[in-house]
Protein backbone atom coordinates (compact mmCIF):
# COMPACT_ATOMS: atom_id res chain seq x y z
CA UNK A 1 0.00 0.00 0.00
CA UNK A 2 2.49 2.41 -0.99
CA UNK A 3 1.45 6.08 -1.82
CA UNK A 4 3.97 8.23 -3.72
CA UNK A 5 3.83 12.18 -3.71
CA UNK A 6 4.84 14.91 -5.62
CA UNK A 7 4.43 18.82 -4.48
CA UNK A 8 4.89 21.94 -5.74
CA UNK A 9 4.81 24.70 -4.20
CA UNK A 10 4.10 28.65 -4.38
CA UNK A 11 2.94 28.81 -7.50
CA UNK A 12 1.40 31.88 -8.73
CA UNK A 13 -1.94 31.28 -9.23
CA UNK A 14 -4.95 31.23 -6.61
CA UNK A 15 -6.18 28.55 -4.52
CA UNK A 16 -9.43 28.72 -5.85
CA UNK A 17 -8.59 28.32 -9.50
CA UNK A 18 -5.91 25.47 -8.73
CA UNK A 19 -9.10 23.17 -6.46
CA UNK A 20 -11.33 23.15 -9.32
CA UNK A 21 -9.08 21.35 -11.40
CA UNK A 22 -7.47 19.25 -8.34
CA UNK A 23 -11.20 18.22 -7.80
CA UNK A 24 -11.83 16.69 -11.39
CA UNK A 25 -8.57 14.46 -11.10
CA UNK A 26 -9.27 13.03 -8.15
CA UNK A 27 -10.09 9.47 -7.76
CA UNK A 28 -9.41 9.02 -11.73
CA UNK A 29 -6.73 6.87 -13.63
CA UNK A 30 -3.38 9.06 -13.70
CA UNK A 31 -3.54 7.97 -17.94
CA UNK A 32 -7.11 8.91 -17.65
CA UNK A 33 -6.11 12.05 -15.84
CA UNK A 34 -3.70 13.56 -17.61
CA UNK A 35 -5.89 12.39 -20.86
CA UNK A 36 -8.58 14.88 -19.44
CA UNK A 37 -6.15 17.71 -18.40
CA UNK A 38 -4.12 17.75 -21.71
CA UNK A 39 -7.27 19.57 -23.41
CA UNK A 40 -8.34 21.84 -20.92
CA UNK A 41 -8.22 25.31 -21.34
CA UNK A 42 -6.63 26.59 -17.88
CA UNK A 43 -3.70 27.37 -16.58
CA UNK A 44 -4.60 25.01 -13.79
CA UNK A 45 -4.63 21.97 -15.99
CA UNK A 46 -0.66 22.99 -17.01
CA UNK A 47 0.18 23.20 -13.15
CA UNK A 48 -1.73 19.46 -12.25
CA UNK A 49 -0.51 17.91 -15.23
CA UNK A 50 3.07 18.61 -14.40
CA UNK A 51 2.42 17.27 -10.82
CA UNK A 52 1.18 14.40 -11.51
CA UNK A 53 3.69 13.55 -14.56
CA UNK A 54 6.19 14.01 -11.47
CA UNK A 55 4.16 11.76 -9.03
CA UNK A 56 4.01 8.80 -12.21
CA UNK A 57 7.79 9.00 -12.55
CA UNK A 58 8.35 9.28 -8.71
CA UNK A 59 6.89 6.21 -8.40
CA UNK A 60 7.81 4.29 -11.63
CA UNK A 61 11.86 4.92 -11.12
CA UNK A 62 10.93 5.03 -7.14
CA UNK A 63 9.39 2.01 -5.95
CA UNK A 64 8.97 0.21 -9.59
CA UNK A 65 5.41 0.68 -9.85
CA UNK A 66 3.60 0.15 -13.24
CA UNK A 67 1.78 3.69 -14.46
CA UNK A 68 -0.97 1.67 -15.84
CA UNK A 69 -1.96 0.62 -12.83
CA UNK A 70 -1.47 3.92 -11.30
CA UNK A 71 -4.48 6.25 -9.66
CA UNK A 72 -5.05 9.55 -7.92
CA UNK A 73 -5.22 8.76 -4.74
CA UNK A 74 -5.51 12.40 -3.38
CA UNK A 75 -4.99 16.12 -4.77
CA UNK A 76 -5.73 19.03 -3.17
CA UNK A 77 -4.23 22.71 -2.38
CA UNK A 78 -3.54 24.41 0.09
CA UNK A 79 -3.19 28.33 0.15
CA UNK A 80 0.90 29.73 -0.01
CA UNK A 81 1.66 33.48 0.46
CA UNK A 82 -0.02 36.64 -0.60
CA UNK A 83 2.06 39.11 -2.12
CA UNK A 84 -0.09 42.25 -1.08
CA UNK A 85 0.67 45.18 -3.54
CA UNK A 86 -1.13 48.68 -4.61
CA UNK A 87 -2.47 50.35 -7.44
CA UNK A 88 -2.57 53.76 -7.87
CA UNK A 89 -5.80 55.33 -9.24
CA UNK A 90 -7.34 58.66 -9.14
CA UNK A 91 -6.82 61.58 -6.64
CA UNK A 92 -3.95 60.57 -4.45
CA UNK A 93 -5.74 56.92 -3.48
CA UNK A 94 -4.74 53.34 -3.56
CA UNK A 95 -6.53 50.16 -4.31
CA UNK A 96 -4.78 46.70 -2.87
CA UNK A 97 -4.05 44.01 -5.37
CA UNK A 98 -3.53 40.81 -3.81
CA UNK A 99 -1.33 38.25 -5.72
CA UNK A 100 -1.76 34.77 -4.47
CA UNK A 101 0.34 31.53 -4.22
CA UNK A 102 -0.87 27.93 -3.98
CA UNK A 103 0.22 24.56 -3.00
CA UNK A 104 -0.41 21.89 -4.63
CA UNK A 105 -0.08 18.05 -3.15
CA UNK A 106 -0.87 15.01 -5.65
CA UNK A 107 -0.49 11.79 -4.29
CA UNK A 108 -1.31 7.94 -6.80
CA UNK A 109 -1.32 4.99 -5.46
CA UNK A 110 -1.12 1.33 -7.17
CA UNK A 111 -4.51 -0.28 -7.82
CA UNK A 112 -3.14 -3.79 -6.89
CA UNK A 113 -2.62 -1.72 -3.58
CA UNK A 114 -5.73 -0.66 -2.75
Amino acid sequence: MTKVKAKVTFVRIGPRKLSLIAKLVRGKSALAALNLLRFMPQKAARITEKVIRSAIANAKNNYKMSEKSLFVREAFVTQGFVMKRMQPRAKGRGFPIKKKTSHLTVWVESKEAA
